[in-house]
Formats: C-alpha cells, sequence, structure tokens
C-alpha cells in the first residue's frame, strides 16, 4: 500500500508542475530602444555580421510560454555601445538596467537581469556594478570577451573583480568582435560560425592564465555557447603549463580551482554529444540551458528545446541530469523559486521521505585520481560528506569511498540513491556543496559511470546481511 501511495503522489507532482513554464533560460537578450538608437547613431547595427532582430516583451512571453521556460536571465547582445564618448555609454546602459530592473519588477517570475557596464571605462564600470547589483536588484553582470580592445583578465579589470567577488556576483560573458579583426576572413565565416566561440575561448583563458578566479573566488562566472572550445584548450593548458612556468612564461596557476567557478550555457548547439564533452572539464551541476532568443525564431528555439529534452530522455546516462540542466542548477545559481515552487518541494518532501529501492534507482562508480599532496585531505573529506549524506538525507543509500590496494590515490567511491531526484536534492545541499568546492582542486581526473542495476530487488537483503554479519 505505501508503495502505491508513493507511486500515486509522483504521479499527482507530475500532472501538478506538468512539462510547460519549467526550464530556466540563462542566454536571452533584450534589444532595447536607446540601445538601437545608439548603434544607428554610429552605423553600428552590422558591427558583428548580422542584424539585430526584433524584441518586445509579448513576443519574448509568447515564446517562453509555447516552449516551456519558467523564467528567462535577459542580458545586453553585442556589439558593446561604447564608441568614444563615455557618457554617452554610461547614459544608454544606465536606461538598459534600469528597464531590466523595472521588467523584473513587472514580472518576478519571468525575467531576471545581468546588468551591462560601461566598459571599457573601468571607473564608470565600478561606480555601475554597485548601482545594479545594490540598488537595481541585478541577478549578476554581463560583461563582453572585449570592450574595444581591453579583454577579460586584463589588470586594468581589477578593481571591478574586486567588486564583483565582494557581492558574490554572477557574471554572464558574451563573445563580441575581435580586436583586431582580420575583416576578409570574417567576411566569409560569420563571426557567429566560429569566431564567437575562438573569442570567448580568448578570454577564459587569458583569465585563467592570471588565475583570476583564484584570487576572485567568490565570482561564478557564465560560459557561453557550449563551452566554446575550452573542452579542447583546457586539456592543451594544463599539459604545456608546466613547460610554460619552468620557462617563466607563466605563473603559479591552480587550474580546478579556477574551473570550479565556471558554469556553462547550452546556447548553440546543445545535445548529448556536446554535454558529454563539456563533462570532461566540468560537472553535472554546472551546466545551464539557454535559448539565445531573439536571434533565432521562436518556432526554430522551440523545436530545438523540445530534441534536447527527448534526446537526454532516452539517453541512458544523461537522463538522471535532465532537469538539473534545464532548470535546476541555474535556479541555484540565480537564487529562483525551486521548480513551480509547492510542487516541486512536495516533490523533495515525497522523493527523500524513505529510501524506497526499485528499479528507478540511480548507482554510480566515481572513479576519482587525486593529487598526492592532497591525498589525505580529499579521503576525509570524503568520508565526512558520505557519512553526513547518508545520515541526514533519506534517498541517500550509501557512499562507500574506497582507495584501490596498489595505488590510494585512485579512490572509487560507490555511490546509491533512491532516485534521480534524490541524487539531485543530495547535490544541492549545503555539506554536498562545502565538499566539492573545497576538494575539486585536489582532484586530477573525475569520471562518473553510471551504473544499470541487474538485480534491484536484491537490495534489501544485502543490507540486512550486513546488519547480522555486523
Amino acid at each position: 500500500m505505501k508503495r502505491w501511495l508513493y507511486l500515486v503522489i509522483l504521479l499527482m507532482i507530475g500532472n501538478f508542475t506538468g512539462h510547460a513554464r519549467q526550464v530556466v533560460d540563462v542566454h536571452s537578450h533584450n534589444i532595447l530602444p536607446d540601445y538601437r538608437q545608439v548603434l544607428a547613431r554610429h552605423h553600428a547595427e552590422l558591427e558583428e555580421g548580422f542584424p539585430l532582430p526584433a524584441w518586445d516583451v509579448d513576443s519574448h512571453l509568447s515564446f517562453m510560454d509555447s516552449a516551456g521556460i519558467a523564467c528567462t536571465v535577459l542580458s545586453m547582445p553585442a556589439p558593446q555601445p561604447s564608441f568614444g564618448d563615455s557618457e554617452e555609454c554610461r547614459q544608454v546602459i544606465r536606461a538598459c538596467n534600469e528597464y531590466g530592473a523595472r521588467l523584473k519588477a513587472a514580472y518576478p517570475d519571468r525575467f531576471r537581469f545581468c546588468a551591462a557596464l560601461p566598459l571599457p571605462d573601468v571607473e564608470s564600470a565600478v561606480a555601475e556594478a554597485i548601482y545594479a547589483l545594490d540598488t537595481l536588484g541585478a541577478d549578476g553582470v554581463k560583461l563582453a570577451t572585449n570592450s574595444r580592445g581591453q579583454y577579460l583578465g586584463d589588470e586594468a579589470l581589477d578593481p571591478l573583480m574586486e567588486v564583483l567577488d565582494s557581492r558574490r556576483a554572477v557574471i554572464l560573458i558574451h563573445p563580441h568582435k575581435p580586436v583586431p579583426v582580420n575583416e576578409p576572413l570574417t567576411g566569409r565565416v560569420p563571426l557567429a560560425a566560429c569566431e564567437y566561440l575562438a573569442e570567448t575561448t580568448r578570454a577564459l583563458m587569458n583569465m585563467l592564465a592570471r588565475n583570476l578566479l583564484v584570487r576572485y573566488p567568490h565570482v561564478k562566472v557564465v560560459v557561453p555557447h557550449c563551452g566554446s572550445f575550452l573542452p579542447l584548450a583546457v586539456p592543451r593548458m594544463k599539459a604545456i603549463m608546466p613547460a610554460l612556468q619552468a620557462r617563466g612564461s607563466m605563473g603559479e596557476v591552480d587550474m580546478e580551482a579556477n574551473l570550479s567557478r565556471l558554469y556553462y550555457d547550452l546556447a548553440g548547439a546543445a545535445s548529448p554529444a556536446v554535454i558529454r564533452t563539456l563533462l570532461t572539464i566540468t560537472t553535472p551541476d554546472h551546466i545551464l540551458y539557454g535559448s539565445d532568443y531573439p536571434y533565432q525564431p521562436a518556432e526554430v528555439l522551440t523545436r530545438n528545446l523540445r530534441q534536447l529534452e527527448e534526446a537526454l530522455e532516452a539517453d541512458g546516462e544523461l537522463s538522471a541530469y535532465a532537469d538539473l540542466f534545464l532548470h535546476e542548477n541555474a535556479a541555484r545559481l540565480f537564487d529562483l523559486p525551486s521548480e513551480g515552487e509547492a510542487g516541486t518541494a512536495l516533490a523533495e518532501r515525497s522523493s527523500v521521505v524513505e529510501a524506497e529501492v526499485d528499479t528507478a534507482m540511480l548507482v554510480r562508480i566515481s572513479e576519482i585520481e587525486i593529487y598526492p599532496q592532497y591525498r589525505d585531505a580529499y579521503l576525509e573529506a570524503a568520508l565526512e560528506v558520505g557519512a553526513t549524506s547518508v545520515r541526514e538525507e533519506p534517498g541517500v543509500i550509501a557512499i562507500f569511498p574506497m582507495i584501490q590496494q596498489r595505488d590510494s590515490c585512485q579512490v572509487r567511491i560507490l555511490e546509491i540513491y533512491a532516485s534521480p531526484e534524490a541524487y539531485r536534492h543530495h547535490i544541492g545541499t549545503a555539506h554536498f556543496q562545502t565538499y566539492k568546492q573545497g576538494t575539486l582542486h585536489m582532484v586530477k581526473t573525475l569520471d562518473l559511470v553510471d551504473m544499470i542495476p541487474m538485480n534491484p530487488a536484491a537490495m534489501p537483503e544485502i543490507f540486512r546481511k550486513m546488519q547480522r554479519v555486523k
């Protein structure tokens, strides 16, 4: 009877929350009249190689409703409205930020915004960041990969980074036309097709090379367009970094600690194959959905989202993370209400009230290699978070760390969760987040291997036998 009641509750939750209006979109743009006017004044409407699309609130809400998007985080698109007149740039950006605040107030459940900043004027950017975050209630800031040649990671931006770090700000990065640029080349290959990815990678690698996100550890950075080329660039940087440091060409960089501050949106070309590539440099709780509305037609973006959802549901390894990618990671990052608010609260309570072992349970073996100097500290942290999780979370059946006899830096953790929902609840807990942020720099390699139990019904007897042996 209890099992049937459990299933009925889950079905009711599914019918209550439904599919519609649950996704969070972290990569969308509002293109406002003040912004258009400045670009037109400087004949810059086509600076990025394509015309600015139309945008208005009603059309955006209509797209969100048809696509099943609950909330959108808006940001200013490219190009940066800076044409040599700092006051003009400050005025248009202030107007756009204040519009974002009014829109958020009018639709608090549907729209959030990341403020634009009047770079390359760093002093003005600092003042606008303080005003936007402290007074307007901005949910973060949007930074261009470069502002008229001033690239992210530039030492001149350190005062701005200090302000953002002190406020634990979320930073949305967006590619802009590179400076300098090979005009004949970009005339044949549109910026959005290739150079945007290279531009994002260029800016991020400049930040990583300066160890920037270790020096400013409280910011969280969202990398656009499926990580751009970072899944290729990061392993290469790791491989050549010792030689560069030995020659004095590069300073000390804690690559893993820097990477732990990065999140990735799926705008542009999301697919299971792309997500697997991303997972070579990040973890499932750092991947977010993004549409890039209105730069493609609403019907195309809606179809792409449906195809992504279907592909994730059909993927045996990634299906457990679909809700993380599409809603929960962004909700946690931007402090949004839980999915469907009451619906998700009920789902979490019902999914972890009792650790029911059935075919829906999630079983994983985490294969981890630890840097030798961190072995003892990592093992202590892993044992502590495992014990806390099993003790405090009914949906966590087992977290069982082990080390290889022949190599104690090779760690294997057997993880058993009552359901994918229990796992998603687990990675949102404070004790897991403390463990993760405190140990990422200790990890040399990480592979999460999801397993399929061949006889889940035997699990209760296994635990009963363990109790008898004990």
